[in-house]
């Protein structure tokens, strides 16, 4: 019976501790659905097609990855140059540069 007791508040402190990475996941997953629904839709170029534009102006500087926003159709391409977080924020239906954070 102690075994019980032990065992429990382990388990309770584990689950609170992965939930957070699951719902980081489940954000992520849907961000790629609802991309993929609109590329699909014709209504936003692939991630793709933006990447093999950007990527090559970005020179020395690390991809880290790109993020979607559905409602403005915006994709936030992430770098890291110098110790430095650059982020890229690219028109999803044009592929145009809107903004870019040095």
């Amino acid at each position: 019976m102690l075994k019980k007791f032990t065992f429990l508040p382990l388990l309770v402190l584990g689950a609170a501790l992965v939930a957070p990475q699951w719902a980081a996941a489940s954000d992520r997953r849907s961000e790629q659905n609802e991309a993929r629904a609109q590329m699909m839709a014709g209504k936003v170029k692939s991630i793709r097609s933006i990447e093999d534009r950007i990527l090559p102006r970005m020179g020395d500087s690390e991809y880290i990855g790109p993020e979607f926003d559905p409602g403005a159709q915006v994709y936030r391409l992430k770098f890291i140059r110098d110790g430095r977080v650059i982020f890229v924020d690219v028109d999803g239906r044009t592929g145009t540069i809107l903004r870019q954070s040095r």
